[in-house]
């Protein structure tokens, strides 16, 4: 049991949420948390479980979706490792909002929501970070209410193409994470809209794509469109 808390912390403390904690605090968030592998396609939770705890990936994706009264789905986040996820539940105590379900073989790492609290409450340094994160989360929510509801589909691609290029250290040469049908649903399209787009923005010379590859050429022109001064 010593060994196998010893190697939890050890994953615990590549985390965000966890770095610069000492070995004494990494250990006694390992005492609580639970490793959880899950198979492609796999439910993490559905809409309306009860929210008893938040969960950070270790390895693989998971996607976050709600569906609709027709069953279609609606991708709101798709998260990789070392970032949580069902966390709103820790603060609410509510069922969680969304639907996760594992995009490949994944491992999360599961803590409960009352062992968490107690956490929180002995090392408040874990709510600023866990505030931070959820004020990014939010950030990004805002803007994907605002693209579905206000923007076309080129300017919702844009802005999700300069998404990746700053998660990606502001490389040029961006690899996508998601399939093209699991981003059109993120986008709020269909797969044949979005390949014409990505064939409209190659031939005016804003990108290159190469598979799931995608190197930016006009980084100007893809921010006007995101920002709707520019059509195509």
């Amino acid at each position: 049991m010593r060994k196998m808390n010893t190697e939890l912390a050890a994953k615990l403390a590549q985390f965000p949420l966890f770095t610069g904690q000492s070995p004494e605090m990494l250990d006694k968030i390992a005492a609580v948390a639970q490793l959880r592998r899950y198979q492609r396609g796999q439910s993490v939770f559905c809409e309306g479980d009860a929210g008893n705890g938040f969960y950070m990936v270790s390895k693989g994706r998971v996607k976050i979706f709600k569906l609709s009264s027709e069953g279609k789905e609606q991708i709101l986040h798709v998260f990789g490792p070392g970032e949580p996820f069902g966390e709103v539940a820790v603060f609410e105590g509510r069922s969680f909002p969304a639907s996760a379900e594992a995009m490949e073989a994944m491992e999360a790492v599961f803590i409960g929501r009352a062992d968490f609290i107690e956490l929180i409450q002995k090392n408040p340094g874990l709510t600023l970070k866990m505030l931070s994160m959820l004020s990014l989360r939010l950030r990004i929510f805002a803007h994907l209410i605002e693209d579905l509801s206000l923007k076309d589909v080129p300017s919702r691609l844009a802005r999700y193409l300069l998404f990746a290029v700053e998660k990606q250290k502001n490389s040029q040469k961006i690899e996508l994470d998601i399939t093209r049908g699991q981003l059109a649903s993120l986008l709020g399209t269909i797969p044949e809209t979005l390949s014409r787009i990505f064939s409209r923005f190659q031939a005016n010379g804003v990108l290159i794509t190469n598979g799931n590859e995608v190197t930016i050429q006009d980084i100007p022109m893809l921010e006007a469109i995101a920002e709707g001064s520019a059509k195509l």
